[in-house]
Formats: structure tokens, C-alpha cells, sequence
């Protein structure tokens, strides 16, 4: 069964700026488990349902972002913060609205064919670097405070993803936000 998960993904300056950090931190100090996503904040974890179930999870936010886009703020996700602990960098970030609209789709979507519910994330982060060997940490840091401006401008965008066994991916839907 396909693996499927929500991820909200910066687009623009912000975005441009995570892919040169992203590129010079793999050349820098090789790859880490960051590595293997696309920038993105996390909105659910994994989950497996049919292939022909996905067009109503893609319905389901469709509609879950109809019912919220009015009450939508500017901007919709906040940049609290750029962290760097011992064993995880990235940007802290936060959105009682995406949380909400999150919690409608979860409550709304009906997908007949799905094996366990959907478990949504309450800790919103973009993580540049995580599983990286520790002697690395001081340079990594550098790197994005460098090469990442939190106040840059981005736009978001909300992404039903599913994810290949052989670590592609297929973007079944993308939502403004």
C-alpha cells in the first residue's frame, strides 16, 4: 500500500535559500538524515492506505482548507526561531490556524480503505540537519546561519506526498496556503 503524508513546504527566497544550504552542507560534512527530504514541516506522520483511496485524503484537505481559508492570518506560518541543539538544527515554526485545519481534515476526510488514523504533529519544525555526526554540529551551524535569512519572504504551499520504497516521491496535490 502507498505511504502518504501532509507536509506543509516553503516556496521562494526562504526556499532558494534552504536548497544552497542543503547542497553546500552535503558537500561540507556529507550527507545526514535531513538529506533525504525535501524541505517541508510536517503535518502528519506516514500513512498507508489504497492508491484509489488517495483522491479522497486530496479532497478532503481541498475541502478542509475551503472551510479556513477566511480566517487564514498573514502570515499563515510564523518563523519563531533558527535552533541549533546538540543533535537537531532547523527552523522552528508556528500555526494555530494550520494546526486547526489540520484537526478539520482529520475529523472530515473519508477514506473507506484507511488501516489507522491520521496522526497529526503538534511540534511544527523545518529541519535542516539531524543525524549528522557530532563533530560536524559547529560547522553545520555556521553554514545556516550564513546561508538562511528566517525573515526572508516565502509563500507555502500544503503537499499530499506519497513516498516510493525506493525513496522517490509523487506529489498528489498542492495547495496554496
Amino acid at each position: 500500500m502507498p505511504k502518504l503524508i501532509v507536509y506543509a513546504c516553503p516556496v521562494g527566497q526562504l526556499a532558494e535559500q534552504l536548497d544552497v544550504y542543503f547542497a553546500q552542507s552535503r558537500v561540507a560534512c556529507g550527507p545526514n538524515a535531513a538529506h533525504q527530504y525535501m524541505p517541508h514541516c510536517t503535518l502528519t506522520g506516514f500513512f498507508e492506505d489504497t492508491t484509489s483511496s488517495i483522491p479522497a485524503y486530496a479532497d478532503g484537505l481541498a475541502r478542509s482548507r475551503q472551510q479556513h481559508w477566511r480566517s487564514q492570518p498573514h502570515p499563515p506560518i510564523v518563523i519563531t526561531g533558527l535552533t541549533f541543539r546538540e543533535n537537531w538544527h532547523g527552523l522552528e515554526l508556528s500555526s494555530a490556524w494550520l494546526q486547526q485545519w489540520m484537526g478539520d481534515f482529520d475529523r472530515t476526510v473519508t477514506a473507506p480503505t484507511g488501516s489507522a488514523p491520521l496522526r497529526l504533529k503538534s511540534w511544527l519544525h523545518l529541519s535542516l540537519a539531524y543525524g549528522f555526526d557530532h563533530t560536524h554540529h559547529t560547522t553545520l551551524q555556521e553554514l545556516a546561519q550564513t546561508l538562511i535569512d528566517p525573515q526572508s519572504p516565502v509563500e507555502w504551499e500544503l503537499r499530499l506526498y506519497e513516498r516510493h520504497a525506493d525513496g522517490t516521491w509523487t506529489c498528489h496535490q498542492r495547495l496554496s496556503i
